[in-house]
């Protein structure tokens, strides 16, 4: 990368239904080159709307002008005041440029918005540089998010809770 790509800053850009197609691409790029994807994966990633959107979650997107989109994150509403940051990740072209860090931002800021009183996590020890970049940005270890809703994934060992003074 040379010093003028890496002070592109990166743009976060909403969900559109248009941007469904690179939502998917980008979580199948990840779950498959680390996991498999399973059965909640696959309907969420077919069928964005009707899982994340129209409940009350929302759909963030980070993008690089010499990239294009390179990142998707996504906030699943769980219930009253309650919301799952899920699917997130950043194709390997744009690592090294924080494209993360400030998708992850926007995701908090988003959540805020959205009236999360609690925010959690579900991830795996083999997610190593996503877990410290949580535990960076206020996340927590919690094995009682872990104990509540870790049965969702297969792959789930890791549960995190996201603490904030501006939250609870």
């Amino acid at each position: 990368m040379n010093p003028v790509q890496a002070s592109i800053p990166p743009q976060i850009l909403p969900f559109a239904p248009e941007r469904a197609a690179d939502f998917d691409r980008i979580n199948r790029e990840w779950i498959e080159r680390m996991f498999v994807v399973e059965a909640v994966d696959d309907r969420v990633l077919r069928d964005p709307q009707t899982h994340l959107i129209d409940p009350g979650g929302d759909i963030l997107f980070v993008a690089f002008g010499d990239l294009g989109i390179v990142g998707a994150g996504a906030l699943r509403k769980e219930g009253p005041g309650v919301f799952e940051l899920t699917k997130m990740g950043v194709l390997p072209t744009a690592q090294g440029r924080k494209a993360g860090e400030a998708l992850l931002h926007a995701l908090l800021e988003r959540a805020r918005d959205l009236g999360a009183e609690t925010l959690y996590l579900l991830t795996n020890t083999r997610c190593a540089p996503a877990i410290h970049l949580y535990e960076k940005c206020g996340f927590v270890h919690c094995p009682g998010i872990k104990e509540r809703f870790g049965a969702s994934y297969d792959r789930c060992d890791v549960a995190m809770r996201w603490v904030s003074d501006r939250l609870d």
